[in-house]
């Protein structure tokens, strides 16, 4: 008899263990992330705001909130990995892209360049808060565009002047002075 209460005991067992794994499973259903941020970072290594980044239909929207930088028009950029190093933040690399020759600017009928996006406007108190939005990437990869989150991550880079959507490599932007990595 022993034998036999041990066994219903440990089929007891399994079963509540197979139901909590199930009822896991289904109240925290895997999926892709639908949210990242970073913290914008100036030339000289202090914060300069935050951005955040949601995914969206077809693309993503990305709010910055950013401080400390000199006003007027800045071009803004996706770049290709996870990283900025100042003071010049050209460890980011490239723009983000999915297709090589990568062809800049969202004026040009030939571009191919998903980093692309339009310049923000940063006023007299050098501060900027703005949302954009784009359908050139996406935060994981999906329906063919180049995701944010890939496995060597991406960087908001703001460039000190705007992007005219049409000069290569980046539309004129200029120097990189403010990055943040997205994550």
């Amino acid at each position: 008899m022993p034998t036999r209460r041990l066994r219903l005991s440990g089929l007891f067992s399994l079963g509540l263990l197979s139901l909590a794994c199930g009822y896991a499973a289904f109240a925290t259903p895997a999926r892709a992330a639908d949210t990242a941020s970073g913290t914008l970072m100036g030339t000289d290594g202090t914060a300069r705001g935050s951005i955040h980044v949601t995914a969206a239909p077809k693309g993503v929207l990305l709010r910055i909130e950013a401080t400390g930088l000199i006003p007027g028009w800045h071009g803004v950029h996706f770049h290709e990995k996870g990283t900025c190093g100042p003071p010049k933040f050209t460890d980011a690399g490239a723009h983000v892209h999915a297709a090589t020759p990568v062809v800049h600017g969202l004026l040009n009928v030939n571009a191919n360049d998903a980093g692309d996006l339009p310049n923000i406007f940063v006023g007299q108190d050098g501060n900027a808060t703005v949302e954009l939005y784009s359908t050139l990437v996406t935060l994981n990869g999906t329906d063919g565009h180049p995701g944010l989150l890939d496995s060597d991550g991406s960087a908001l880079v703001i460039h000190a002047n705007p992007d005219d959507y049409r000069t290569q490599p980046i539309g004129g932007a200029g120097d990189r002075v403010a990055c943040a990595v997205i994550h």
